[in-house]
């Protein structure tokens, strides 16, 4: 990162720091635990949805190395994460390319990608599992996505599971021309930008509540573009995530890839793209305050809760697993779909 020699007093009150992404998981400011970018180039598919390549040297069942540019995670025929519990927080799965298949232990299930997004209340408790069927068999399958974990107050950790499809179809994308005629791509996820507004996020979600300023957008500078993120709330916890490109100016601070800035809610803050296109995350939102207790896949307020998380998953499972294997994959044929815990089915309009 490198920095004007002499920062003006708005950069200065702009930006309030700024650090390397380093490897993820990403570094989070409270509503926000997690949040990882997975890019993996997956070759051509093989008859069962996996990669038509050896796996030899790879760790399977923990697969993160990433040989030859891709990784088959916890996935052992599919990459992917098979069948893995949580409790306390939600997920928030933005694919940007390839596909997911969802399965859980509510008997809900689909397969979505492509800009589409997965908000999941896990609440009280679910199982599911996250694949990544590589359905061309004659060419290369290439994956991206975010997943975000933001964190549920004390109020709502026992909310039911919950799990809302944000089709690529409903989700905005607000494009902005500067003075020259260069674009900035702004698709919201939650939040709302100058009257983009994405589908609701699930009811107990803290951002379903009208005051938390809840934000989750990605930007896409061209080159040179110049795009001013507006103001938030007073109190919120905002942080650009530059993950893609070169550098960037973020308030009048030269940015290198690789880093997230923290910034001042209250300052409105231009962007300038640099030589090539760059892309960024924007996750913002009020902050819970609440003492956080994490292990693996829980979170709850304490220790005594983590415990008991734990107890209950041993006890009942959170509800079972009724499908034949840990790792689900649907039918090559099958498009994008939801079919939800009450069997209602859905697909993109």
């Amino acid at each position: 990162m490198r920095e004007q020699d002499h920062p003006t007093p708005s950069t200065v009150d702009a930006v309030l720091g700024v650090i390397p992404l380093g490897e993820p998981p990403w570094p989070t400011l409270d509503p926000f635990l997690f949040c990882v970018h997975h890019d993996d180039a997956y070759p051509a598919g093989n008859e069962q949805l996996g990669p038509a390549a050896s796996l030899a040297g790879r760790e399977i069942g923990r697969d993160f190395a990433g040989i030859d540019g891709w990784r088959m995670y916890h996935g052992d025929v599919v990459p992917g994460f098979p069948a893995h519990p949580h409790r306390g927080f939600e997920t928030v799965t933005i694919v940007r390319r390839g596909l997911i298949d969802h399965s859980d232990s509510l008997g809900a299930a689909a397969r979505f990608g492509g800009g589409d997004v997965q908000w999941l209340t896990a609440g009280a408790g679910i199982v599911h599992s996250e694949m990544f069927p590589l359905l061309d068999r004659t060419g290369p399958n290439p994956a991206e996505l975010f997943q975000i974990w933001l964190n549920l107050p004390r109020a709502n950790k026992l909310a039911p599971p919950h799990f809302s499809m944000l089709w690529r179809e409903t989700i905005p994308t607000l494009v902005a021309t500067d003075g020259e005629g260069r674009r900035a791509e702004i698709t919201v996820v939650a939040g709302r930008f100058d009257g983009a507004a994405p589908p609701a996020p699930p009811p107990n979600s803290w951002a379903a509540r009208p005051d938390t300023d809840v934000a989750i957008a990605s930007i896409v500078l061209a080159p040179g573009a110049r795009w001013t993120l507006p103001a938030a709330a007073p109190g919120t916890l905002r942080a650009l995530y530059f993950f893609r490109g070169r550098e960037a100016q973020i308030a009048g601070r030269q940015v290198g890839v690789g880093h997230r800035v923290q910034l001042r809610p209250e300052a409105a803050v231009e962007l300038v793209g640099g030589a090539e296109a760059s892309e960024l995350l924007l996750l913002q939102g009020r902050p819970i305050g609440e003492p956080v207790a994490a292990y693996g896949p829980f979170v709850m307020n304490s220790q005594a809760e983590i415990q008991k998380a734990f107890s209950d998953y041993q006890r009942t499972r959170f509800g079972g697993w009724p499908w034949r294997s840990d790792g689900p994959v649907h039918a090559r044929e099958e498009g994008r779909f939801a079919v939800h815990a009450d069997g209602r089915k859905e697909r993109p309009a």
